[in-house]
């Protein structure tokens, strides 16, 4: 597929981005160009727009088809227990001072399908924390998060996903939290029984509660620094004092106004404490 001139392309980009924000609220002004560029570029080519404008044309007048290109739009890679190394951490660093306190409030920021929120559930029934733990699982694409709410995923995935869970200090048989339906699984439904799961835009949206443990990870790295220093401080508003921020191996907040508020905790697991 031809694609106008990369020039031309940029700045039709930046219009669209302009567009988006006026008829659906969707700011992607913050994003990383280099990123987004070659998700619409990819869109086009799934879609068979021949230009910018077809592509412009089509958002303007089809809520719907908003709906698949903000999907492709919007970062939704995940998997269960992700980065074995993080979790295990979380299981031995963070959860034994987390459940000196009476009620523990979690954000996964960034929840995307459910995979990581249903792995910090299964670390904390395993700890013994997920009857006395509200998670609130946000992110911006809505047709992500009703697959959180089913907990539903490929069958194909399991044996992955089993071993980054014993990886991760698993204690149980995996398949016990789940029951499998031709080519598909079903995670019980008692794991989230104590999440909230909403739409909340990180660009744009505000602090709502505040939080004993932050986990947003592999989310920043789409971001500009702008962006990335607005999420920061974000957090640091919904975070209570000797809270914790989990993020991704490739996001930092070493150049962030807020780093100095933070210390590691497991730094290479990317794992900070609030200090001040």
């Amino acid at each position: 597929m031809k694609l106008e001139n990369e020039a031309h392309f940029e700045q039709d980009v930046e219009e669209l981005i302009k567009e988006i924000h006026a008829q659906y609220g969707y700011d992607f002004s913050g994003y990383a160009r280099a990123s987004v560029y070659r998700r619409i570029k990819r869109f086009l080519g799934q879609k068979h727009l021949t230009s910018m404008d077809a592509l412009r044309q089509a958002l303007s007048t089809d809520s719907y088809f908003f709906e698949i290109f903000l999907q492709e739009v919007t970062v939704n890679v995940t998997e269960m227990f992700r980065d074995p190394s993080f979790f295990l951490s979380l299981r031995e660093n963070v959860l034994p001072i987390l459940s000196t306190y009476p009620f523990i409030k979690i954000w996964d920021a960034g929840c995307s399908s459910g995979e990581e929120l249903f792995s910090l559930a299964i670390l904390l029934k395993e700890e013994g924390l997920l009857d006395r733990t509200k998670i609130y699982a946000t992110d911006i694409n809505q047709r992500v998060l009703k697959q959180a709410k089913e907990g539903i995923f490929s069958a194909a995935n399991m044996p992955a996903y089993t071993s980054a869970y014993y990886a991760a200090g698993g204690k149980q048989e995996f398949s016990s939290y789940y029951s499998s339906n031709y080519g598909s699984v079903k995670f019980d439904s008692s794991l989230v029984k104590n999440v909230i799961i909403y739409p909340h835009n990180l660009a744009t949206d505000f602090s709502f509660n505040e939080f004993h443990l932050i986990v947003c990870r592999n989310v920043l790295i789409y971001f500009n620094r702008e962006l990335q220093e607005r999420v920061f401080k974000l957090f640091d508003e919904s975070m209570v004092s000797l809270g914790y921020l989990a993020l991704g191996k490739k996001e930092t907040l070493a150049m962030s106004e807020i780093s100095s508020n933070y210390n590691f905790v497991d730094k290479q697991n990317r794992i900070y404490r609030k200090i001040n």
